[in-house]
């Protein structure tokens, strides 16, 4: 059985911006789906967030570009998420292997052409959740992840 959710199903009053801040979360890999475009493929990504607590169980739902200047970000997510090093070495990409990964991730909405886009800013690895959510708690939400 495939599950799809839909943020615009979501009560009015829960759009997704008042629902998952921007900020700084541990995540897991829910799926993810390569999409083929001439012009910019990508890998379609939903994350699960487990912290912090209050929002555990929201969804983030991004773009990650396969172009030649992006790679260096997916690059970046694949280790940071720890994905298999030997698959990644020989630059293989197993959808399957990728879904239930944990990592953090620091996320930024913005505004194009009037439409809400969630943007994937940074990574790291989940061992490192309890130093940076100390950080962003004693700092702002969306402190530095690196």
């Amino acid at each position: 059985m495939s599950r799809r959710y839909f943020e615009s199903l979501r009560p009015g009053d829960c759009s997704t911006i008042d629902a998952v801040p921007n900020g700084t979360f541990l995540t897991q890999v829910e799926r993810t789906h390569y999409r083929w475009d001439a012009q910019k493929p990508f890998y379609a990504v939903v994350l699960c967030v487990l912290e912090p607590k209050l929002l555990a169980g929201y969804r983030l739902s991004g773009r990650l570009y396969c172009t030649p200047k992006a790679m260096w970000k997916l690059n970046w997510f694949l280790r940071d998420f720890g994905y298999d090093t030997e698959l990644l070495s020989r630059g293989e990409i197993n959808d399957c292997a990728l879904v239930g990964l944990l990592g953090i991730v620091k996320v930024k909405y913005t505004i194009v052409k009037g439409l809400f886009h969630l943007n994937f800013e940074a990574f790291a690895p989940a061992k490192k959740w309890k130093q940076l959510s100390d950080a962003s708690s004693n700092d702002h939400p969306g402190s530095e992840v690196a």
